[in-house]
């Protein structure tokens, strides 16, 4: 069944049928009817979608690259509502989202495979595999909450602005001794004094230097927790349980999951949040609000971050300029999980 087969079936041109289905405000509402209606009486499905996107010169897709894989990147609300956020505006600019992970079965890396028109690239380190394949094929893309490459967009937003405020919210409620709890830097409680952020990302790096700076002003050295893998996993959990062994009175977490993560040991331990340990997350993520003590973290704006990522790729690919915005704004948000020191 083919082109030709429908506009002989209805009388009408090919190339009537096919704005039918890709370009329907050429027709009147009832000849598409009827084309429609013919094309679903003989079984003909539609034009194929390689051969139009190569007469287009533009497939309509385009890609994402998550930290992890999809399965991991699920795990956590944030990234969820980026994606969200991201595949609502595409749609609305008339585009469907690919996830791609860095590599698959049988050589296949979706990044270098598969057809597409850009891609947005989401807190990847330039090393990643598939965020190589897309620079050698010389895609429009755009970065968010990434390592900065020249002549890429980049999407951030203002970490080390969010940090302050949050580090700043326990300084004046009377802490000292406090703990950062961090991803992406190898740290087992060492004061703040001999860690080094050349190694760590540049999203915690900015959180980092924002808890710092506020807690440099009021002349307090924290202790530093971290794990050089992302995101929680077992060695950070083991070094939070050895932190608690001698808990400090305060904890800034470099996200919600892991502020949760150590409201929830502490717990265990029969330490009591807010009167023993205050903590702080980082996010806003939905369990923010819901957790028993509501947590105390710093907003971002997830929907404007994936908006602002569409926004820049479209300029990409109109060929029009597409400078890094400013950093999106974050704000502290307090809630019950913080208190003054016993």
């Amino acid at each position: 069944m083919t082109l030709k087969t429908i506009a002989e079936h209805v009388g009408v041109s090919r190339m009537t049928v096919s704005n039918a289905f890709s370009r329907p405000d050429q027709l009147s509402e009832d000849l598409r009817a009827r084309i429609l209606s013919a094309a679903d009486e003989l079984g003909y499905a539609g034009p194929d979608p390689a051969a139009r996107a190569l007469a287009r010169g533009r497939t309509g897709v385009i890609g994402m690259v998550l930290t992890n894989s999809p399965r991991d990147a699920f795990t956590d609300d944030v990234a969820v509502g980026f994606v969200r956020a991201v595949a609502g505006s595409l749609a609305d600019a008339g585009y469907s989202l690919v996830l791609l992970h860095s590599s698959g079965e049988s050589g296949v890396v979706p990044a270098r495979d598969i057809a597409m028109d850009g891609a947005i690239v989401y807190s990847c380190a330039p090393a990643v595999s598939a965020y190589a394949a897309l620079r050698e094929r010389r895609l429009p893309i755009v970065n968010v909450e990434g390592s900065p490459l020249p002549g890429v967009p980049d999407i951030s937003i203002d970490n080390a602005s969010g940090a302050y405020q949050a580090a700043r919210h326990l300084v004046e409620l009377g802490h000292s001794r406090i703990a950062l709890i961090v991803d992406a830097l190898d740290a087992d409680n060492r004061p703040s004094s001999e860690i080094s952020l050349e190694t760590t990302s540049i999203t915690i790096a900015g959180r980092i230097r924002g808890w710092m700076r506020a807690l440099e002003e009021a002349g307090i050295i924290p202790t530093v927790v971290g794990t050089a893998g992302l995101d929680m996993d077992d060695v950070l959990r083991e070094r939070i349980d050895r932190m608690l062994d001698d808990p400090p009175t305060a904890v800034l977490a470099f996200s919600d999951l892991a502020a949760l993560e150590v409201m929830e040991r502490a717990r265990d331990r029969g330490i009591l949040v807010p009167a023993q340990l205050s903590v702080v997350g980082f996010d806003d993520n939905p369990l923010a609000a819901r957790v028993s003590p509501a947590l105390t973290t710093v907003r971002q704006d997830i929907d404007a971050k994936g908006e602002a990522a569409v926004k820049a790729l479209i300029a990409l690919l109109r060929d029009e300029d597409a400078e890094s915005p400013p950093p999106l704004p974050t704000a502290l948000v307090v809630r019950s999980s913080t208190a003054r020191p016993r």
